[in-house]
């Protein structure tokens, strides 16, 4: 095995979860496992701010853990158990925050998606079976040797059970009967974006996973209802690996040396205001803007502190697009509120959120569907984006208590506008371009509120800011810029083309 390079205080982490691996019978550096053994689970927690190393750790962790012979679980299929056999699954909160670190090479799915495993038809089975070496090459009536080819091309390439289908000229609709709550527990889990739990969340992946590696930033937002406080923070000391050390990035991020700033107990928001205004002076990537990018918020949400502040923004932004009232235009933005089912529709709300369609999910609104009620709406970051869904759209209006709804169906998925969204809603999310509303930071900062013992304006600051990939804007006043066009999807059309294709080529 060879070692990705390692600052200090990443190698001091490295060596500790390595121990508690080869303790649970996973030799890294032999690349060696035993099979599993019953006894005390176990927990621990890589923490550090951006840019200290985390993703980097995790990644070298997943690329260990599989040369070592564990095997990945992505939710899509799991074959026949064996005794001897150990799992590996690599999970975020947010269908979004799995996305960002598939960009990154890591092989990561939802939470959600791991407690719910899919039925398939007992035919294609026989192709997963395959697909994951338990079985002989099948011979399948409605499927050419050409396809299975370029099945197992795009397995091998990405381990993905329903892309490999795909890429054999399959849909899900094809091969997945249904799905199922998970009753066998699983092996190691490796949690990114842990700040995100709340307590019900960490005690059923405790449940499901004896060795359990949780990835988080202690400058995050805690989850509503947890009084500041993160999952990891009840650990006790030998349990939280703490990365102290800031690596900068290649480009020598301007938007990490602004997040780091804010750990100066003596900066105040006016000091840090003027930091931002010398970045903005000297780097591009920092941005010091007088108005709202209305062409950014179409797929980058501003983000802000104050609902009221979210709901003047996206009124104004339907205004200038000159969004009818009573109806959405392909283009727009939004967040799923959640599914509004009864009990009996139990197994289509499986099915909605394992593809993607949970509470805070970003979606792109792309016409009405077939059926009187439905949406058809492009799931960002999900694998396969595209879907039809009865829909409950609200759309807020400043001063007006109750949201008008252009499509209520009786039951469905309830969505709110996403043009702009809470600080709190963006973790786990990042965009190329993020736009911050300067004066509801400042808001926060007069209110003198703190949470955890920090000043809460600099934990929003802190969230909101490390959300920019690549730049910044910090909006210095409540105006918003005309779209430089009307709104479209063929990025979208694009994304889809390029996701087909990639499954379609897999053979060359």
């Amino acid at each position: 095995m060879t070692l990705p390079a390692l600052s200090p205080d990443q190698a001091e982490a490295w060596d500790a979860l390595a121990e508690a691996f080869a303790q649970a019978g996973i030799d890294l550096t032999a690349e060696e496992i035993l099979p599993p053994q019953p006894g005390k689970g176990r927990v621990m927690a890589v923490i550090g701010k951006a840019g200290s190393g985390k993703t980097m750790l995790l990644a070298g962790i997943t690329r260990a853990l599989r040369d070592a012979g564990v095997e990945l679980v992505s939710g899509d299929y799991e074959g026949r158990r064996r005794k001897d056999r150990r799992t590996l699954a690599v999970l975020a909160p947010t269908n979004k925050a799995a996305f960002v670190l598939r960009t990154r090479g890591v092989p990561a799915t939802t939470i959600h998606r791991i407690l719910y495993t899919p039925v398939y038809d007992p035919e294609y089975e026989r192709i997963a079976e395959w697909l994951a070496g338990e079985g002989t090459r099948p011979k399948i009536e409605s499927l050419t040797d050409e396809a299975l080819d370029r099945a197992k091309a795009f397995y091998d390439q990405h381990a993905s059970i329903p892309g490999a289908l795909a890429a054999a000229g399959l849909r899900g609709s094809d091969f997945i009967k249904g799905w199922k709550r998970r009753e066998d527990g699983l092996d190691v889990g490796l949690i990114d974006e842990a700040s995100m739990l709340d307590d019900r969340q960490f005690d059923d992946l405790r449940e499901i996973f004896p060795l359990l590696v949780l990835f988080g930033d202690p400058a995050q937002l805690a989850p509503v209802g947890q009084s500041g406080q993160m999952v990891f923070d009840k650990l006790a000391a030998p349990q939280r690996l703490i990365l102290n050390r800031i690596h900068r990035q290649a480009d020598d991020s301007p938007i990490l040396d602004l997040a780091h700033a804010l750990a100066d107990p003596a900066l105040d928001f006016r000091a840090f205001e003027a930091m931002v205004r010398d970045a903005a002076a000297r780097d591009p990537r920092v941005v010091w803007a007088e108005r709202v990018e209305s062409d950014l918020m179409a797929r980058s949400p501003v983000l802000v502190w104050r609902n009221a502040t979210r709901i003047r923004l996206i009124h104004a932004f339907r205004t200038v697009h000159g969004a009818p009232g009573d109806a959405l235009l392909p283009g727009e933005p939004l967040i799923c509120d959640g599914l509004e089912l009864p009990l009996k529709h139990r197994k289509k709300r499986i099915d909605l959120e394992a593809r993607g369609l949970i509470k805070g999910a970003q979606v792109v609104y792309l016409g009405p569907g077939s059926k009187p009620g439905f949406s058809r709406l492009h799931v960002i970051g999900a694998e396969d984006p595209r879907v039809s869904v009865a829909s409950i759209v609200k759309i807020e209006m400043p001063d007006i208590e109750e949201p008008f709804i252009p499509y209520a169906a009786r039951m469905g998925a309830a969505f709110l506008h996403g043009a702009a969204i809470t600080i709190h809603k963006a973790q786990g999310s990042q965009w190329p371009d993020v736009q911050v509303f300067g004066p509801d930071i400042a808001a926060a900062a007069w209110s003198n509120r703190t949470e955890a013992d920090l000043p809460l304006w600099k934990r929003l600051t802190y969230v909101a800011i490390t959300r920019a990939q690549n730049r910044l804007l910090w909006i210095t006043q409540s105006r918003l810029a005309r779209p430089s066009g009307a709104l479209d999807t063929t990025d979208l059309t694009a994304t889809a083309a390029a996701l087909s294709l990639e499954a379609q080529g897999a053979d060359g």
